[in-house]
């Protein structure tokens, strides 16, 4: 087999199919990228058993067909050192052998029998679902609910984002049990009810080498496996088995308690009232007040404290509610509204977070469960 093909080209495609690898794969293969020509086209796949990715570009001056697996980790240290340049690949059928020529050099490696490796069906089962959406507000939902992930081994349920699909909206969860966030869009739809659970390494695979436009993704998925197919790549993986918990239930309703503050303004406090918390807990205070919130933390080991009061909007009951510093901070850096509202109950309920602006035919909600205070 023989091809041409533009350095930087080529390694763009191998830095996103080998996201997929893992440190420690079952299989000795895993370690490497199946290089496949049929035609012009060349596909590289990798894979660590769970999750296969592919992707496909076209190459120049193609001879043969055939297919063979080459190790990752040095195509990409190799590739990455070259400027935009041609590459010429010569593989030997034979052996394996692999020599890629540039302007100035030659470089050989030795691969093995592209049928040695686990070969995945890019398709689903049957009496799949499917809906096709826009890359960029797939990137937009993934990428505002992966961080409320768990990594839970007695619930894996909780380790990935629920895709709760209706004819009348799309709506994707996650949560840790600590936090939990709802984002729902009312323009995707799907002629009946259904649901599935992606892991969190597949979705932050497709977070990475999703496009941030209009172009279509189709996602086809049945009871064990989802197939995303976008542009010339395509990521298929096993889903998570399992009921996920009904998470509406645990929102809680007639929160009367709001205090509207410009967004950016209550996390930059937050960050540095945060330097002052106890390292155990990580535990910021927000007191409101008519018209003001201040933010106070204090750690009693080291007698380091720190605080500051903001301008707000709230006329509700004076309260002090406890939050843990990383994960409001977190909440509050993902909504993208200039003003966030913080909704209450009372000081032992959880808080919403909502931002006061969604996009069109968007709703976004944040929950975060309090931490005690002493005081």
């Amino acid at each position: 087999m023989k091809f041409q093909v533009s350095s930087t080209r080529l390694f763009s495609q191998l830095q996103a199919v080998t996201r997929v690898i893992g440190n420690k794969n079952a299989l000795p293969i895993l370690d490497d990228v199946l290089f496949r020509l049929e035609g012009n086209q060349l596909s590289l796949t990798a894979s660590d058993g769970e999750t296969t990715i592919r992707t496909r570009l076209e190459v120049e001056e193609a001879e043969g067909e055939g297919s063979v697996a080459f190790g990752a980790k040095i195509l990409i240290e190799t590739f990455k050192q070259f400027p935009e340049v041609p590459l010429t690949f010569i593989i030997n059928e034979q052996n394996f052998g692999m020599t890629i020529s540039s302007l100035t050099g030659e470089y050989s490696v030795v691969g093995v029998n592209g049928a040695e490796y686990p070969q995945v069906p890019f398709e689903t089962e049957e009496n799949s679902h499917s809906l096709t959406l826009s890359s960029g507000l797939l990137l937009d939902a993934v990428s505002k609910t992966i961080f409320c992930t768990a990594e839970d081994e007695l619930r894996p349920v909780m380790n990935g984002i629920f895709f709760d699909l209706t004819p009348e909206k799309a709506t994707l969860v996650a949560t840790d049990a600590h936090r939990l966030v709802r984002y729902t869009n009312k323009s995707v739809h799907v002629d009946e009810p259904a649901n599935f659970i992606l892991p969190k390494k597949p979705a932050n695979l497709l977070r990475n080498v999703l496009l941030k436009d209009e172009s279509e993704v189709e996602i086809r998925f049945g009871a064990r496996n989802v197939l995303f197919t976008f542009e010339n790549t395509a990521i298929i993986c096993r889903l998570i088995d399992g009921r996920y918990p009904n998470y509406n239930a645990v929102i809680p309703q007639n929160n009367t308690n709001i205090m509207t503050i410009d967004r950016q303004t209550l996390l930059s406090a937050c960050k540095r009232v945060a330097v002052f918390a106890n390292a155990g807990t990580s535990l910021i205070r927000l007191a409101l007040a008519e018209n003001s919130v201040t933010v106070s933390s204090q750690d009693i080991d080291f007698s380091t404290a720190a605080e500051e009061k903001l301008t707000c909007s709230y006329g509700g009951t004076p309260m002090a509610i406890g939050f843990k510093a990383p994960f409001l901070n977190e909440i509050l850096a993902t909504i993208e509204s200039e003003e966030v509202q913080l909704e209450l109950a009372d000081p032992a309920r959880a808080g919403l977070i909502l931002p006061t602006e969604n996009k069109e035919n968007e709703e976004l909600l944040m929950l975060l469960m309090p931490m005690l205070l002493n005081d």
